[in-house]
C-alpha cells in the first residue's frame, strides 16, 4: 500500500504520474476489499468508481471545486483520496460514516443518502457560485447506480440546462445498475450509448488513414467528420441530453484514468453545464462481486475476502418471511401485484417476481411514481403491494396522502427496515413512518412483533380494498415468537403480573410494546412487577387507527407506559394518549421512543441504549411517574 499511504490530500493525487495512478487504483481496490470485508459496507459501488474518482481529483481541486456524490455510497474512494484511510470502524459508533459527512471533512457536502438528489444540490451550488462571482469554481456531481431513474434528477436537469454559464460537470456513472439492473427508458438509452463506444475509434482511424491518401482522402475524411453528429444520433443518440441544451462527452471508459481525465478536462473548458458519460462496472476487480449477478456486492456484511462468503450466515430474517408470505398471497389472489423501487432483491420481492413476472413492476428509484402508479392499478381492479425501505417512503408522502388515501385506494405499503437501522446513519433510520402516517385519513398501519403476526398482518392488509394499509418491520434477524395469553378485540395481551395473595393494593400499569419493542415491553413488565405493581403487557399488531380496546384498557390502569422504535413526538404512544384524553380518560402516559433528531451511525443496540429505550430506562421513567423513583 505504498502509494495509498502517501495520499493525504487531493494535491498528492495530482502530483502522481500516469503510471502511478494505475498502481494507486490497484492499491485502493485491495484496500477496499480488505477493510470493507471486515466491517461491512457498500463494496461493489466503490470498486466501480476507483479510476473515475482518481480522475476527478486530478482535474478538479476539492474543496474549492465542490464534489457531490449521489446517494453517497459511492464515496469511499473520495474519502481515501482526501486523507481518510482509517476504515477500522467504518459505519460504527465513533468511526467513519458510510456516506459523506461534513463533520469528517471539508471535502464532503451532501450527507443525505437518498438517491437522485445530487443534481439539485449541484444546481443550487452552481447558482450560488454565479451569484457570488466565483467564476473560477466548478461543481462536479456524480450520479449513477440507477439514480437517473428518479424524477427529481430530471427536474434538476431541466433547470441546469436553462443556463449555459454555470460551471457544472455531471458525471453519469453508468454501470447499468442500482441494487439490481437498472430499468426503464433512460436505462435503455444508456444501454445504446454503452454499446457504441467504437464510433470515435472509427473516426480516429479515418483521420489517420484517409488523410494519407491526398486530396481525395482528405475530402472523404471531411465528409465523414461532417456526418459525425448524424452518426452519433443514429448509433449513439445522446440527443436526449443535447436536446435539453446540455453538452455531452462520451461514452468514456470509466476504468481508464487517462481517458477520464481527458474527458473531464474537456468538460471543464466548456464553461457551462456538461455531461460526461462514464461506463463502469460495479464490483470491478473483485471476482466474487463480478460474478454476483443479483447485486454485484452492493452492500455486504462481514465477509471472507477470498471468497466473498459471509463470515456468519445471517439468520432467517423478517424480509424472508415477507418474501415467502407474499408468494403465498399471490397464489391465492391473482389480483395482487408487486411494485419495487429498484430494490427487488433487498426488499424480498425476487421470489414473487420469479413466479409472477407479469405481476411484478420495478419502477426504478422513483418512490413517488410507485405510489401513484399503485393508486392507478387499484382503480383498475388490482391490489398493489409496494415494498420499500421505511426511510424511502418519506419521499412519497404526498402521493400516499393525495393519490392513495384521498381516493380510498386499496394499496398495501410494506416497509422493510423500519425503526432503528443504525449503521447507515441519520438518513437510513426508518423512524419517521408512524408519526408521519398517523395523519393520513383512513390509513391502517400494522407493526407485527414476530413471524406469525407479520404473516397475519400481510394477509389482512391485502384484504382491505378501500383504504391504504401499511405493514412495517425491522431490519435483521427474526425475533423469537411472543405468544399472546389473551386477545381483547385486536389487542394481544402478552403478559399479566399480579402481586401475591395478601399484598397491599398496588398501582396498575399498562405496558404497550409496539412491534419490535414487544420483547422490551415484556422485560419492563417483569421489572415493574418485581416492584410490587400490577402489570399488564400488551402488543397491538394494528396500531393505526388506535384500537378502541386499547383506549378502554388505558382507562382501567393508573399509568400507561408505551414503547416504540419510531419518533415519540406524534408517534403511536402520543396518538393513543391523545385519543384517550378525547374520550375522557385521565390516566397519565409515559412514552419511550426516539427523539425528533438525526441520529449518528451506530449499532442498533447502541442507539437504543443512547436514547434511553432499554427496559430499565422505561421502568425508571414509569416508577418516577408513580412517585416511586
Amino acid at each position: 500500500m505504498g502509494l495509498l499511504t502517501s495520499i493525504r490530500t487531493p494535491e498528492d493525487v495530482r502530483r502522481l504520474t500516469s503510471a502511478q495512478t494505475t498502481q494507486l487504483a490497484a492499491e485502493i481496490r485491495a484496500f477496499l476489499v480488505d477493510k470493507v470485508s471486515r466491517t461491512g459496507g457498500h463494496l461493489g459501488p466503490n470498486l466501480g468508481v476507483v479510476e473515475l474518482t482518481i480522475a476527478m481529483h486530478r482535474v478538479f481541486a476539492s474543496p474549492r471545486d465542490t464534489m457531490v456524490f449521489d446517494t453517497g455510497h459511492q464515496s469511499y474512494v473520495h474519502k481515501l483520496l482526501t486523507g481518510r484511510q482509517d476504515f477500522s470502524a467504518l459505519r460504527k459508533a465513533g468511526g467513519m460514516s458510510g456516506y459523506p459527512a461534513r463533520a469528517e471533512s471539508e471535502h464532503d457536502v451532501v450527507e443525505n443518502s437518498h438517491a437522485s438528489t445530487a443534481l439539485s444540490w449541484a444546481d443550487g451550488i452552481a447558482k450560488a457560485n454565479a451569484v457570488r462571482g466565483r467564476t473560477d469554481r466548478h461543481v462536479v456531481a456524480v450520479i449513477g447506480d440507477g439514480a437517473l431513474t428518479g424524477g427529481m434528477a430530471w427536474e434538476a436537469l431541466n433547470n441546469i440546462a436553462a443556463a449555459d454559464d454555470r460551471r457544472l460537470v455531471i458525471v453519469v456513472n453508468d454501470n447499468g445498475r442500482s441494487y439490481s439492473p437498472t430499468i426503464g427508458g433512460v436505462a435503455h438509452h444508456l444501454d445504446t450509448l454503452r454499446t457504441t463506444r467504437g464510433y470515435e475509434a472509427f473516426l480516429a482511424w479515418g483521420k489517420r488513414t484517409l488523410r494519407r491518401t491526398g486530396p481525395p482522402g482528405r475530402f472523404a475524411y471531411d465528409w465523414l467528420h461532417g456526418l459525425k453528429k448524424g452518426l452519433k444520433d443514429v448509433v449513439a443518440p445522446q440527443g436526449m441530453f443535447e436536446d435539453l441544451g446540455l453538452k455531452y462527452v462520451g461514452p468514456v471508459d470509466g476504468h481508464d484514468v487517462g481517458a477520464m481525465e481527458r474527458a473531464l478536462r474537456l468538460a471543464k473548458t466548456y464553461g457551462g453545464p456538461v455531461i460526461v458519460h462514464a461506463i463502469t462496472e460495479k464490483g470491478r476487480g473483485y471476482t466474487p462481486a463480478e460474478q454476483d449477478v443479483a447485486d454485484r456486492f452492493h452492500a455486504v456484511g462481514q465477509i471472507h475476502p477470498e471468497t466473498g462468503l459471509p463470515v456468519a450466515p445471517s439468520r432467517f430474517g423478517w424480509t424472508k418471511v415477507f418474501a415467502d408470505e407474499i408468494v403465498r398471497i399471490g397464489r391465492r389472489r391473482p389480483d395482487v401485484v408487486a411494485i419495487t423501487a429498484a430494490m427487488l432483491h433487498p426488499v424480498g420481492l425476487a421470489p414473487f417476481a420469479k413466479e409472477f413476472g407479469d405481476r411484478t413492476f420495478d419502477v426504478g428509484i422513483a418512490e413517488q411514481h410507485a405510489a401513484t402508479s399503485a393508486a392507478g392499478m387499484a382503480f383498475a381492479g388490482l391490489h398493489p403491494v409496494v415494498a420499500v425501505y421505511a426511510t424511502f417512503l418519506n419521499r412519497a408522502f404526498d402521493q400516499v396522502l393525495m393519490d392513495v388515501a384521498l381516493h380510498k385506494a386499496g394499496v398495501t405499503f410494506v416497509l422493510d427496515r423500519a425503526g432503528v437501522t443504525g449503521d447507515d446513519g441519520a438518513s437510513h433510520n426508518g423512524m419517521w413512518d408512524m408519526a408521519m402516517l398517523r395523519i393520513v385519513p383512513g390509513l391502517r398501519l400494522a407493526a407485527p412483533r414476530d413471524e406469525e403476526t407479520l404473516r397475519a398482518a400481510l394477509r389482512q392488509a391485502v384484504d382491505v380494498d378501500d383504504a391504504p394499509t401499511v405493514v412495517r418491520y425491522p431490519k435483521g434477524a427474526l425475533a423469537d415468537p411472543v405468544e399472546a395469553v389473551d386477545e381483547l378485540e385486536g389487542v394481544d395481551v402478552i403478559a399479566r403480573h399480579t402481586p401475591g395473595a395478601g399484598a397491599p393494593p398496588a398501582a396498575r400499569v399498562l405496558v404497550v410494546g409496539v412491534g419490535s419493542m414487544a420483547r422490551t415491553a415484556l422485560a419492563a413488565g417483569e421489572s415493574l412487577a418485581a416492584h410490587g405493581l400490577t402489570v399488564g403487557v400488551v402488543s397491538p399488531t394494528w396500531v393505526l387507527p388506535v384500537p378502541e380496546s386499547l383506549i378502554k384498557l388505558a382507562g382501567e390502569h393508573d399509568l400507561v407506559l408505551t414503547l416504540e422504535d419510531g419518533v415519540v413526538d406524534g408517534g403511536v404512544g402520543a396518538t393513543v394518549a391523545q385519543h384517550a384524553a378525547e374520550r375522557g380518560v385521565r390516566t397519565p402516559f409515559v412514552h419511550t421512543g426516539l427523539p425528533t433528531a438525526f441520529l449518528d451511525h451506530a449499532s442498533r443496540d447502541q442507539v437504543i441504549a443512547g436514547q434511553r429505550m432499554r427496559a430499565e430506562d422505561a421502568v425508571r421513567d414509569a416508577l418516577a411517574a408513580l412517585g416511586q423513583g
